[in-house]
């Protein structure tokens, strides 16, 4: 258009949405850092507390290890005994004096070592600085593939209920406390299912016939618990 001469554009119409479109977009980027920077605080948190909770349980089991091999370390030769500092199990590896064949009473050498072993054990479990992290104390029995899995099953299951009536029954004194030790001891039973060496082979056979006693501790259910949390989130 020309007025006098000039030319004048005429003015387009502002889009009435333009602006606030914009905004909106601002908005929405702003509330989406701020979602993912919740989420980068949490995951950190979770990521701390795990390694917390990892490097205590750590720091647990090898002053567990070191005090039971402080307490046996004369005695595990003559036990035919093993301590595994990984999986704090102390392990029974002499099948003869365990039990009779396809038995479950306890053997008297057997009962012999337990009358001694036991209370030794627990004292050291017991110490305030463990007592309050432990979770559980298992008996685990063990055989070799020999016979049907379920015959197994029910003998290793009985043979660790012999062992726990024994302990509970015949080795705890005054000083100990009875209640501790019923509430976290528990009998388990395993067959076959958790070798140890081949039992293809007489000698791996009888390395597979044992008992162990495994401690876990509350740390693993303290991770569990968070893994279970961060799945239902």
């Amino acid at each position: 258009m020309k007025r006098g001469g000039t030319t004048y554009q005429e003015e387009e119409p502002q889009n009435p949405f333009a602006l606030s479109i914009g905004d909106l977009m601002a908005a929405l980027l702003l509330i989406f850092i701020l979602l993912l920077s919740s989420t980068l605080l949490r995951l950190q948190d979770e990521f701390e507390n795990k390694t917390q909770i990892a490097e205590r349980y750590t720091a647990i089991k090898e002053d567990i290890y070191n005090q039971l091999m402080i307490e046996f370390k004369e005695d595990l030769e003559k036990w035919n005994a093993y301590i595994d500092p990984d999986e704090l199990i102390f392990r029974f590896k002499e099948p003869d004096i365990l039990f009779g064949i396809n038995q479950y009473k306890v053997k008297p050498e057997f009962e012999a070592i337990l009358k001694e072993f036991f209370p030794r054990y627990i004292t050291v479990l017991s110490k305030p600085e463990f007592k309050e992290n432990i979770e559980e104390i298992r008996i685990e029995g063990h055989t070799d593939n020999s016979g049907s899995y379920f015959h197994n099953m029910e003998l290793s299951q009985n043979r660790t209920r012999s062992v726990l009536t024994y302990v509970l029954e015949n080795t705890l004194d005054e000083n100990i406390d009875k209640n501790w030790v019923q509430l976290n001891l528990t009998a388990n039973g395993l067959s076959y299912s958790k070798p140890i060496a081949d039992n293809e082979t007489e000698f791996g056979r009888s390395l597979n016939r044992r008992v162990e006693f495994r401690i876990r501790t509350n740390a693993e259910k303290q991770i569990d618990e968070i893994l279970k949390i961060n799945l239902n989130e």
